[in-house]
């Protein structure tokens, strides 16, 4: 099983890139959309964040209260370790499961924004690919796309690993100051690169 992990900071266009990707035929296993998932009316973890947050975390629907959630753990490390505990093995069993399904695609695609704080994933992984973009494109990017303002998008970056660490870990950067198109024709070699690696490893073996 050869398993690509895709990261980088946020608005650095890790989506985008899974999407093509996935336009490319390649399977693509998301942590976030996991968490989405496990997150939602119905699921078995809503009742434990209940239980352990109170309900004002939870929405009339029933699903976690994200814009609640998240101003509480930026502002208590207690929280975001107890928010943790309860959500990270069991994202990480469905992400385990979701890429033991595609077990016979050339290469898989982990999408897994903190890659680095989660050496769980390790074991699984063949090589690290990240996606990566000047500061200031993250943060506008960021606020094009959410209500969030400067202040806490930078905040948001500062927790995530650094920029030069990331590039330092990585196996592979693919640069994203650009535009999709551009985004795109990088992608495609490298997919192409992929490809070739796990021909010659099935070849070797």
């Amino acid at each position: 099983m050869f398993v690509v992990a895709l990261t980088g900071g946020i608005g650095s266009g890790k989506s985008e890139a899974a999407k093509i990707f996935a336009e490319l035929g390649i399977p693509i296993t998301d942590v976030d959309a996991i968490s989405h998932q496990l997150t939602s009316a119905n699921q078995p973890l809503i009742p434990v964040l209940a239980a352990n947050f109170g309900n004002q975390y939870i929405t009339s629907d029933g699903t976690l209260n994200r814009t609640a959630m998240r101003d509480l753990v930026f502002s208590d490390q207690n929280a975001l370790a107890k928010l943790n505990a309860i959500l990270h093995p069991a994202i990480y069993d469905e992400a385990i499961k979701q890429l033991q399904q595609n077990i016979h695609a050339p290469y898989q695609i982990l999408v897994i924004p903190l890659l680095f704080e989660s050496p769980r994933y390790s074991p699984h992984i063949s090589r690290i690919l990240v996606i990566d973009c000047d500061e200031q494109i993250q943060v506008e990017r960021v606020k094009k796309r959410s209500s969030l303002p400067e202040s806490q998008i930078m905040q948001i970056i500062k927790t995530q690993t650094s920029r030069k660490q990331r590039l330092e870990l990585a196996d592979d950067v693919i640069e994203n100051n650009g535009n999709v198109d551009e985004l795109r024709e990088k992608i495609i070699l490298i997919h192409k690169k992929y490809i070739n690696t796990c021909i010659l490893s099935k070849t070797i073996s």
